[in-house]
């Protein structure tokens, strides 16, 4: 019998990436191209979905060699929570002052809607329940207030269809509008089973939005990983070069791609204290240009300033409330370019595979094993919320400080966030890593120290690919759910 494959695709933040993953879960073939990103004025920040969909389809083409297409049974979308905007045509809409009309996506940390989402927050609407309580310029709402208060004759009035950037994906491979459960209760306030509450769009004044059954930005909806349509259209197939009919699942966004990818693991044999215990009891972090802390819930838990409970939002059924840093490894690496060494330390570095391990072999050389390593900077108070915070403060406004301090105390956002998850109910009881900043040992070490929590790092270390191949693997219908996988 000829092996089955899935393939997964995750559209990263300056990345395309694809996997063609076995049935039992193992990655056969990766394949990464670059994206670009503009920042036509500060805080700016905006894509191509053009560009976007034509680097899919070479990175599927590149994992799939030498692979018979009735092979693949089904694919899966992933992307950043980014703002697509397309006309009646199905053509892009600038998003720029400057009118081009490729540049037709917001980008998730693009915080151009500040003032906006401020605004949103101060309405107390009953929605703001389940972001935590206010409003982040990252989400949808104040991204499409910004748009028809400042690009209302290039942008807004031309536009027929807002698309989180996973469901662009999925659209754009299907042909069908229906939207992922986990984008709209996410990033733009959709409540199931009531739906869109139509006194918030009109309350912030977006109440065009209501037209036609709210269709510019959703009338249907589904779980993630339930089959889309016919699955791949005729022209989709050609571009990413697969057999039309190919199953397509409802998308994720990035981060929750990555959270079901790795939640789920096997710990049978590693006496952690999440064995025999629900899936409740984890908590999945993605540690890439931003972190996201994710955790479920069999019932829906508030916590304030934590986004959340969405529903079906990861996993189907369960609820998802999630924290987050807005910089981790976008801070990182500020911090690390920005310093007047840098030069030095390139040079230092050169014949190592990265700066990151020339640092991390330093540092140990310094503590020199008569202590640990992240005690090093105990009278180093580092504030490291440069681009807001996500939760639990809540604050986009907030900036970054360093400051030599006279104490020992070691403090993480990651324990303040879970902190407050305990807080309002959730029993985390181990840490579920991946993303780029889960292959520095020295990050994961910290986590496991500050927090005081066992640490697990999957052994297929792709968990975002791998959630990806699951939404395809469940819309092919070989799995019943998306949980028995």
């Amino acid at each position: 019998m000829a092996e089955v494959y899935y393939v997964g695709v995750d559209v990263g933040t300056a990345s395309v990436r694809a996997a063609l993953v076995t049935r039992e879960g193992l990655l056969k073939s990766t394949a990464e191209e670059p994206i670009s990103i503009w920042e036509p004025q500060c805080d700016h920040y905006v894509q191509s979905s053009t560009e976007i969909w034509e680097k899919c389809c070479t990175v599927v083409k590149k994992v799939t060699q030498g692979v018979k297409r009735n092979q693949v049974r089904g694919v899966g979308f992933d992307a950043t929570c980014s703002l697509v905007v397309l006309d009646q045509n199905l053509q892009p809409v600038p998003v720029t002052q400057d009118g081009d009309r490729q540049r037709n996506v917001v980008m998730w940390m693009d915080h151009r809607a500040a003032e906006q989402a401020a605004r949103i927050t101060n309405t107390g609407h009953q929605v703001l329940s389940r972001v935590g309580g206010v409003m982040s310029p990252e989400m949808q709402p104040p991204k499409l207030l910004w748009l028809k208060e400042n690009l209302k004759e290039s942008c807004w009035n031309k536009a027929a269809h807002f698309f989180d950037l996973p469901d662009f994906l999925s659209w754009k491979a299907t042909g069908c509008l229906t939207r992922s459960l986990c984008t709209l209760v996410c990033k733009w306030t959709y409540c199931p089973p009531e739906g869109w509450d139509a006194s918030f769009w009109t309350s912030i004044g977006l109440e065009d939005l209501l037209e036609n059954n709210f269709s510019k930005i959703g009338s249907a909806t589904c779980p993630p990983g339930s089959p889309l349509g016919d699955g791949l259209t005729q022209e989709a197939a050609s571009d990413l070069g697969l057999k039309p009919g190919t199953a397509v699942g409802a998308s994720l966004i990035d981060a929750h791609a990555g959270g079901l990818g790795v939640i789920g693991a096997d710990v049978k044999g590693f006496h952690l204290p999440c064995e025999d215990q629900p899936i409740t009891s984890r908590m999945a972090m993605i540690c890439g240009t931003s972190t996201c802390h994710m955790a479920i819930s069999e019932q829906p838990l508030f916590v304030p300033g934590v986004w959340g409970p969405c529903l079906s939002a990861m996993v189907p059924g369960l609820w998802l409330n999630e924290g987050g840093q807005s910089a981790t490894g976008r801070l990182i690496d500020h911090m690390v370019k920005g310093h007047a060494a840098y030069t030095q330390l390139q040079e230092q570095a050169r014949h190592r595979s990265n700066i990151y391990s020339y640092l991390n072999s330093h540092l140990s050389a310094m503590a020199n094993s008569c202590s640990a390593v992240d005690l090093l900077g105990s009278s180093l108070h580092v504030w490291p919320d440069f681009h807001g915070n996500r939760s639990p403060l809540a604050d986009p406004t907030l900036k970054g400080m360093v400051r030599e301090l006279e104490t020992r105390e070691l403090n993480l956002g990651t324990l303040h966030i879970l902190e407050a998850m305990k807080e309002a109910g959730h029993d985390i009881r181990t840490l579920f890593l991946c993303g780029g900043l889960s292959k520095n040992p020295l990050f994961v070490q910290i986590h496991a120290n500050a927090t005081g929590l066992p640490v697990v790092l999957p052994d297929q270390m792709e968990a975002v690919l791998i959630g990806a191949a699951v939404l395809g693997a469940r819309a092919s219908q070989d799995y019943s759910t998306i949980q028995v996988q």
